[in-house]
């Protein structure tokens, strides 16, 4: 499936607000985006705002949002803090959903000892490892690991990440899976209660969402978008996570070309197409 059918109704564009991830999805893995900056500059015209929301930490998307010139509120570390400014006084604000990151990496410890594997943190590894793994340079590094609200971990063999369901609820915890590393959160903190927190922070519950992810810690925002869009890697979209979408009967748009690409075509044509 190349592309499908919406079921979106929407009045304006008023009424749309974009929530994308970033890894792998707005950006290819060595951190391009190039290929969408005509479309955010496009949908900048059209008022349309575009939040972002990722498992990257505050201090990584305040340079991003920079570069691309936006300005609208993010959403970090998979959904455990939101964060914005208000536009007539800049004054910062931030909304608080996840659990803090000593009282997280304590419960990782715990899970080593309970499945018998040790889980290693992100944070837990040297600079030389972090750099090999993310292809992140130095202060790169240094902001990824500015965490507050989740714990980022290597992803263990499959067999020990089927085992770690069956402790979410004794800790109350969720864990979601990306591409290159698993992400313990509470159990209050995903992207798609965020962007809920988010909609009735801002008195925009009437809002519809388009939501573009690409991996498997990207599915509670992609079940709770008015449109959900795919964006597949070089080699094609993450399985676990369409699979995850088919068992879960949630309708997508796959998009036609990788990362921001496939972004910026997917945006364009559903809007141009249905709402233009």
């Amino acid at each position: 499936m190349a592309y499908a059918s919406t079921t979106m109704i929407i009045k304006t564009t008023r009424d749309i607000i974009i929530v994308s991830d970033i890894d792998g999805t707005l950006m290819d893995h060595e951190y391009d985006l190039s290929p969408a900056i005509g479309t955010i500059k496009w949908l900048q015209q059209l008022g349309i705002p575009i939040v972002l929301c990722t498992s990257k930490t505050a201090a990584e998307v305040k340079v991003i949002r920079d570069f691309i010139n936006i300005n609208d509120p993010y959403i970090v570390e998979n959904g455990g803090a939101i964060y914005g400014s208000n536009p007539k006084t800049n004054e910062e604000w931030e909304l608080i959903l996840g659990r803090c990151y000593r009282d997280l990496r304590d419960v990782l410890d715990r899970l080593s000892n309970d499945i018998k594997f040790q889980l290693t943190a992100l944070n837990d590894l040297g600079y030389k490892d972090i750099k090999k793994l993310t292809g992140l340079n130095d202060s790169q590094v240094t902001l990824a690991l500015d965490r507050h609200w989740s714990v980022p971990f290597l992803n263990p063999p499959e067999e020990y990440q089927l085992i770690l369901n069956n402790y979410l609820d004794l800790y109350d915890i969720n864990i979601y899976q990306g591409n290159r590393m698993s992400h313990l959160l509470g159990r209050n903190s995903h992207k798609g209660k965020a962007v809920s927190a988010l909609k009735k922070f801002l008195n925009k519950s009437g809002s519809s969402i388009i939501a573009l992810g690409d991996s498997p810690n990207d599915l509670p925002l992609l079940e709770i978008a008015d449109q959900a869009i795919v964006v597949p890697g070089v080699n094609g979209p993450n399985q676990s996570l369409i699979n995850d979408l088919m068992r879960n009967n949630i309708n997508y748009i796959l998009a036609p070309a990788p990362h921001a690409k496939g972004w910026s075509f997917s945006i364009r044509k559903l809007l141009e197409e249905y709402y233009l």
